[in-house]
């Protein structure tokens, strides 16, 4: 554990991201309050920060005392001003040079917790993400969960940080000018609380348009973004119908219409600023006629002019900053909202407390099993019963949407039966944990999901301690050796995004390599032959003979010609189980079998 790691440590001694989730439940409904929460254990840290902060500030709020006062003593001939002006000095170079170290202090602690908070809480978002049942990611946008990891945590920390450094400094800021003028001058302080409110008002009078056409600008500038990569995609299409001249009138009107809100949102930002600037401006005049008069009756001394304006510059300042923080505090609220849909979600699969497994033998036997998605009018299964011998290679076909895949994700136990029981050596699915029963479990999915790496890093996945005499087996099983041989960097070629450097047929044998590793006595093949070529169909053929030899193996395939080895044939239809039997079988009976059979030839 790292140095860093050890100052992240969450109250009771329990991981960060348990603890999290235990707040977001108990706070539920109250975001602030979870906020808060979130931050318990850490709350001495934020405390020193405090102190940091107001150590580093002093030189910001010493300098107009220190500048009123040396201009009192030469204003009046303070015999000792020579003596003060070096000790003011001194004490402001001191000031100046411990804000460095106070700072980092400040910095240091302040960050601890709130990367704190950070880290805990993506952390718990993944592993909640985790334990949420497939059906919840079948529901859900990945984009929508990327987004509530990413940009959510995000803005909850910016809210955090913005929360805690800008109301601290706001509030230290007014605070000290408040208190430092009311020592010195009542008439002075009543005149900042009448005036101060009115110039931060005129200064945001803008905000409402501003945001307006902030917003139109954005947009469009997404509108942009959005053609021009539509543009860049369809340049083939574009070139081949000679729609260039087209193309380019129609980017440019998009272009035109951004630039004009882009044009608009440049005025209004102009005359934003200067309104702004010419409104502080005049309340400056305002403060220093009004402090001025009140120096030339000898209300005050004259260097204390200085002093009040540079307080009151202050205390507006702080005050728009108090409107400004409004936008920021909304978004965070949002997003300590969206990341509790995902922790406070109740659609988890529970395996805490149920049965562990050892060993597997692989008899499956599914009795009278009925099942419909949240969502669906009817089942999808409808009473189904199945049985699949110890080390049965066993193929599911029939018509789309006739229960086939379905079938597939509860023999994983991505879904549990409704009604009816799904049986694994006499063992109900719904009873123990599913996590040690996938110990024994490969799949091979339809499209092969392959990582950024090297093709070593994709086929040992989660398998530790292999052998280069294993790996190199399984490349042979998995008719692999050739191709692996064939690249300069062997095991260790990346593979891109997804795969991408890589065929469709080499993406799924590396797939069937990395369930030939796991040496699994259950095998699951969702369309491992389809939209493959001829030739890439064989070698992936006799990669799957190779991987199913002695295991209990379910495939489903549409293109029944890749099903003749396969012990047994299950044709679903309308969530059952219409025909069963061996390929010659099924071809003899001329039932639905034979009739798929045909569309095909």
């Amino acid at each position: 554990m790292s140095d860093f790691e050890a100052k992240m440590k969450s109250p009771k001694g329990i991981e960060p991201e348990r603890w999290f989730t235990e707040m977001y439940r108990k706070h539920q409904g109250h975001p602030l309050r979870t906020l808060i929460a979130l931050y318990k254990g850490n709350y001495h840290k934020f405390l020193l920060a405090v102190v940091f902060f107001t150590l580093k500030h002093c030189c910001v709020w010493v300098l107009p005392i220190v500048t009123a006062n040396i201009i009192n003593d030469i204003s009046v001939k303070n015999p000792n001003t020579v003596r003060n002006i070096v000790f003011y000095t001194l004490l402001m170079i001191f000031l100046i040079g411990l804000n460095i170290p106070m700072n980092y202090r400040y910095v240091d602690y302040k960050s601890q917790a709130t990367r704190y908070a950070e880290t805990g809480l993506r952390k718990a978002l993944i592993r909640k993400l985790q334990q949420l049942s497939i059906r919840f990611h079948v529901e859900t946008q990945s984009g929508r969960l990327q987004s509530k990891i990413m940009r959510d945590v995000e803005a909850v920390e910016g809210l955090s940080t913005q929360l805690f450094l800008s109301t601290l400094n706001i509030v230290l800021n007014i605070s000290i000018a408040l208190a430092v003028t009311i020592t010195k001058s009542w008439v002075v302080f009543l005149f900042f609380l009448v005036t101060t409110p009115i110039a931060a008002i005129t200064m945001v009078s803008f905000r409402t348009k501003m945001k307006r056409r902030n917003y139109e600008f954005r947009k469009e500038m997404e509108e942009t973004s959005a053609r021009v990569m539509e543009m860049v995609e369809l340049i083939p299409v574009t070139r081949a119908h000679a729609l260039e001249e087209e193309e380019v009138e129609k980017m440019s009107r998009q272009l035109f219409t951004a630039a004009e809100k882009g044009y608009r949102l440049d005025l209004i930002q102009a005359l934003f600023g200067s309104v702004g600037w010419a409104a502080f401006q005049v309340f400056q005049i305002i403060c220093l006629a009004f402090t001025g008069y009140l120096a030339f009756k000898g209300d005050i001394l004259a260097g204390d002019i200085t002093l009040y304006q540079s307080y009151f510059a202050s205390i507006v300042n702080q005050v728009s900053a108090i409107i400004t923080l409004v936008p920021t505090i909304t978004k965070g609220i949002e997003s300590v909202n969206s990341i509790g849909e995902v922790l406070l979600s109740e659609d988890v699969e529970e395996n805490e407390g149920k049965r562990p497994i050892e060993t597997v033998e692989g008899h499956f036997e599914f009795k009278d099993v009925y099942f419909s998605y949240h969502d669906g009018e009817k089942d999808i299964l409808q009473g189904l019963n199945l049985e699949v011998k110890q080390g049965e290679t066993i193929a599911l076909v029939g018509e789309s949407g006739a229960g086939k895949s379905t079938i597939l994700n509860m023999i994983i136990g991505f879904y549990l039966a409704d009604r009816g029981k799904v049986l694994l050596d006499g063992q109900d699915l719904r009873e123990i944990d599913l996590r040690t029963y996938r110990k024994y479990l490969a799949v091979v999915p339809q499209t092969s999901i392959l990582f950024s790496g090297t093709i070593r890093d994709n086929i040992i996945y989660g398998c530790e301690n292999v052998t280069e005499e294993q790996l190199q087996e399984v490349l042979r099983a998995a008719n692999l050796k050739e191709f692996v041989d064939s690249l300069p960097k062997g095991l260790d070629t990346l593979v891109g995004e997804h795969g991408g450097r890589l065929s469709g047929g080499q993406r799924q044998r590396i797939s069937i390599a990395r369930a030939l590793i796991r040496d699994p006595r259950i095998i699951v093949l969702d369309e491992a032959t389809s939209a493959l070529d001829s030739i890439s169909e064989k070698l992936i053929q006799s990669a799957v003979n190779n991987l199913t030899a002695g295991r209990t193996t379910f495939i489903v395939a549409h293109r029944l010609s890749t099903i003749r080895d396969a012990d047994k044939i299950a044709v679903i239809g309308d969530g059952r189980c219409v025909e069963y039997g061996t390929y010659e079988e099924l071809m003899e009976r001329k039932g639905a079998f034979y009739k798929l059979k045909k569309m095909q030839t």
